[in-house]
């Protein structure tokens, strides 16, 4: 199980046990190493891409951050829905439980939904799923593959992630000590490994919808940490 926890050294075992019950078993899509991670986070050329990065892309967000809260990232493909199964309506293909768990997310953490894929994209998948509009929650921020850069490894070569840098930028009062990302691909933060959790993909939804539970255990393990 891989634990990621926010906030000083201080707080205590019994908190950090709690968090590690209740994170799901992980996944990986590549074996990105320790070594690479770093590697990609301290080189000076990432560091610059990001630079040039928050300069140029920008994009409103939907609702102001709230004071004393945590920061939320999700990512939408497989995480929080399942974009290559067909289905008669989009609600056949949302992983189980997801407007339960971005309810009680919200109450500890802003949400903010970055995807690889295009604005309208988003947009148009987030209402059709009603995560838009929501009395229960509201989205913060929707960014898109425009806030991503590329980076290099030597054992993958070159990809694109989703560095928090640009994020953190924008809203200041949030810092690697109190973020959180979701994704199903562990290459997404490999600029900021120790604020990622890779979680299982939502694949085959017509199989799988019965019994997914993956949004359950991160529901805990979120109000946990």
């Amino acid at each position: 199980k891989v634990v990621m926890m926010m906030g000083s050294t201080e707080q205590s075992i019994d908190t950090v046990a709690q968090a590690a019950e209740a994170a799901p078993e992980v996944l990986d899509d590549f074996d990105v190493g320790v070594n690479e991670e770093i590697d990609c986070r301290d080189r000076e050329e990432n560091k610059e891409k990001l630079r040039r990065r928050i300069q140029s892309y920008h994009v409103d967000g939907l609702n102001p951050p709230r004071e004393g809260k945590k920061l939320l990232v999700l990512d939408i493909d497989y995480t929080l829905f399942d974009h290559r199964s067909t289905a008669e309506v989009p609600e056949e293909l949302m992983r189980p439980y997801l407007h339960e768990f971005l309810t009680q997310a919200y109450q500890e953490y802003d949400i903010v939904i970055w995807s690889a894929t295009g604005m309208k994209w988003i947009e148009v998948k987030m209402r059709e799923l009603g995560v838009l509009g929501s009395p229960n929650f509201k989205i913060m921020q929707l960014v898109d593959h425009g806030a991503m850069i590329t980076v290099q490894t030597e054992k993958y070569g070159m990809f694109d992630c989703k560095p928090l840098g640009w994020l953190w930028a924008k809203y200041p009062q949030y810092t690697e000590r109190n973020t959180i990302m979701f994704d199903d691909l562990k290459r997404n933060f490999v600029m900021n490994p120790h604020n990622g959790l890779r979680i299982r993909p939502f694949k085959k939804a017509h199989l799988n919808r019965g019994t997914d539970r993956e949004l359950v255990g991160l529901t805990k393990y979120l109000l946990a940490i």
